[in-house]
C-alpha cells in the first residue's frame, strides 16, 4: 500500500510541475486487469484522466504510439496531452464515464454494436503505425497462454490436475492452427463493452496498449462475445455476418465465405474465453481481486455452447461441462 501512495504522490506532482495543472482533485476510476491506474483530474481548466502505468510492469509506449496512430485513422482514442514515459505517467483527454457496458440495452444494441464494427473496421487497417512495431499473436504465445490457463485456472484457483491432457492438447491446437491461417491485422486484443465510450456519432476506444498483429476474428468476438455482458446466439450470429459482409465488400476476404467465417469466429472466441479464464483466475489467486470470479459463469457458458457444435471440440465440452463446471460451483461457495 506504501508504493501505492508513493506512486499517487509522485503523479500529484508531476501535474502540478509538468501539467502546469493547479487545485485539481484525483478521482480512481473503474481499472482493467492490469498493474495501471486511471484518475479522473478535476481542475478549473476542466477534466481529464491521468494514467499511472508502472515501470518495469508497463510501458507507455506502445499507447502513446497506438492512440496517435488510430487518431490519425480518424477514430476516437484519447489524446496524450503530456508524457512522462521514464515514470510511466500519462495525461489524457477525458471521453466520459458512459462506457458500452453501462449504456447498453435492447433497444439501442443495433445501433451501438454497428457503430462499434464500423470502427473496428478501421482500426483493423491501422498498421503499421510509426515509431513502433505491434507485436505478432503467434502460436507460441497462444500455447504459453494454454499453459498459463492450465497453471492459473486449473491448478491453482479449482486445484485440479488435467486426465486427458493430451486429448485437450489436441483441440487446443485446432484453435491455434485455425487462428494462425486468418488474415493477421491489427488487434486490439481488449475490445470489449468495458472499453468502448458512448459518445456522440462515434466510438470512444480505451486499453489498446497490448495489441498485437493478429487474427481477424479475435477482435470481433471479443465484442460480440463478450465476457462482461451476453446477448441471445441468433443475434451474435447476425452482427458477425454483418461484419462479415463489411470485410467481404472491401475485399478482405475474397476466397472466405460466410460459413468459414463462422467457423474462424468461434473457435476464435474460445481461444479467447480460455485466456480470459486464467485471467480472471490470477486476479483471485494472486492479487485477491475476486470481483473478476463473476464473469466465469458467463465464459463458461460460452465455452459450453460453441464447443458443442463441433465434433472436433467434444473433448473440450467434456473438459468444460464435466470437470470444470462442478469445480467452479464448489470453489465458488468458499469465495466471500
Amino acid at each position: 500500500m506504501e508504493s501505492v501512495n508513493i506512486r499517487k504522490k509522485m503523479l500529484e506532482t508531476w501535474l502540478h510541475t509538468d501539467c502546469a495543472l493547479s487545485s485539481l482533485v484525483l478521482q480512481p476510476m473503474v481499472g482493467d486487469a492490469s498493474f495501471r491506474r486511471y484518475f479522473r483530474v478535476r481542475t478549473p481548466k476542466g477534466s481529464f484522466v491521468a494514467m499511472d502505468a508502472p515501470p518495469p510492469q508497463e510501458n507507455c509506449r506502445p499507447y502513446v504510439a497506438i492512440a496517435s496512430a488510430l487518431r490519425e485513422r480518424g477514430l476516437l482514442a484519447p489524446e496524450v496531452i503530456q508524457a512522462d514515459l521514464e515514470h510511466g505517467f500519462l495525461l489524457l483527454t477525458d471521453l466520459g464515464d458512459r462506457t458500452y457496458l453501462s449504456a447498453l440495452n435492447k433497444k439501442n444494441v443495433d445501433e451501438l454494436y454497428h457503430r462499434a464494427l464500423d470502427a473496428l473496421e478501421v482500426m483493423q487497417g491501422c498498421h503499421p503505425i510509426f515509431n513502433y512495431s505491434l507485436p505478432p499473436f503467434t502460436r507460441e504465445l497462444m500455447w504459453q497462454e494454454w499453459a498459463w490457463h492450465k497453471e492459473w485456472f486449473l491448478e491453482k484457483w479449482l486445484g485440479l490436475t488435467l486426465l486427458a491432457e493430451e486429448e485437450l492438447d489436441e483441440c487446443y491446437a485446432l484453435l491455434v492452427e485455425t487462428a494462425a491461417a486468418q488474415p493477421q491485422v491489427f488487434m486490439h486484443r481488449d475490445y470489449h463493452a468495458g472499453n468502448l465510450m458512448v459518445l456522440p456519432e462515434k466510438v470512444g476506444i480505451l486499453d489498446f496498449q497490448d495489441a498485437f498483429i493478429g487474427p481477424i476474428t479475435y477482435d470481433p468476438a471479443s465484442l460480440l462475445r463478450d465476457c462482461y455482458i451476453d446477448w441471445p446466439p441468433e443475434w451474435v450470429t447476425k452482427w458477425a455476418l454483418t461484419y462479415f459482409k463489411q470485410l467481404h465488400q472491401l475485399g478482405i476476404l475474397p476466397q472466405i465465405n460466410k460459413e468459414d467465417f463462422l467457423y474462424w469466429f468461434d473457435l476464435m472466441s474460445v481461444q479467447r474465453h480460455l485466456k480470459a479464464l486464467l485471467t480472471f483466475a490470477r486476479k483471485q489467486v494472486r492479487d485477491q481481486q475476486s470481483q473478476y470470479l463473476n464473469y466465469v459463469p458467463r465464459t463458461l457458458m460460452y465455452l459450453q455452447q460453441v464447443s458443442s457444435k463441433y465434433s472436433e471440440l467434444t473433448t473440450l465440452h467434456r473438459y468444460v461441462t464435466e470437470m470444470v463446471m462442478p469445480a467452479v460451483e464448489r470453489v465458488s461457495t468458499c469465495v466471500p
